[in-house]
């Protein structure tokens, strides 16, 4: 078999994202592992991760949340995290409330549920609850987070710790 021809079957048997991590085309996104759904990581969290390079923001605060949330889960639990999605996350934080650098525990994450999200104007909100495992045992993330829209570019602010309602 020619070369050409390998290449062509692995370019359509992955997708090369900024995160610098060869994938399936057909994975889930970690953004909507609790839904039911059968969008992949490509036609979702994937095209922003990529598409930030070239101009492409998330078009909401519930996309950029999304976004954030798959950008961590990718990251997370899986040796180093990418140098990639690390930036990522920095480039999509409001510069006022950026930290210096960030530095990611090994997490599992297990899903994302969007409880409340608002939008006014320049100003966003989304709640949600953010599950996930450390050392096998399940935990949950419960979050208000602050985004605002600025030069046509949401950036995540900041969060608020939820009150710990059973859910």
């Amino acid at each position: 078999m020619g070369t050409g021809a390998s290449y062509e079957r692995l370019d359509r048997a992955v997708v090369i994202h900024n995160l610098r991590m060869a994938r399936p085309r057909d994975i889930p996104c970690p953004c909507r592992a609790l839904e039911a759904t059968d969008a992949t990581y490509a036609e979702c969290c994937g095209r922003w991760h990529g598409g930030l390079a070239v101009g492409e923001h998330a078009p909401t605060p519930e996309t950029l949340m999304r976004s954030r949330y798959s950008a961590y889960a990718l990251a997370q639990g899986r040796g180093p995290a990418s140098p990639a999605a690390l930036e990522y996350l920095m480039q999509t934080w409001h510069p006022s409330t950026a930290p210096g650098d960030l530095e990611l525990s090994p997490l599992k994450w297990t899903g994302l549920e969007i409880v409340h999200q608002e939008t006014r104007g320049d100003a966003g909100v989304v709640e949600f609850v953010a599950h996930y495992k450390v050392n096998g045992r399940a935990e949950k993330l419960h979050e208000v987070s602050r985004f605002v829209l600025e030069d046509g570019t949401w950036r995540y602010v900041d969060g608020v710790i939820a009150a710990n309602k059973e859910r």
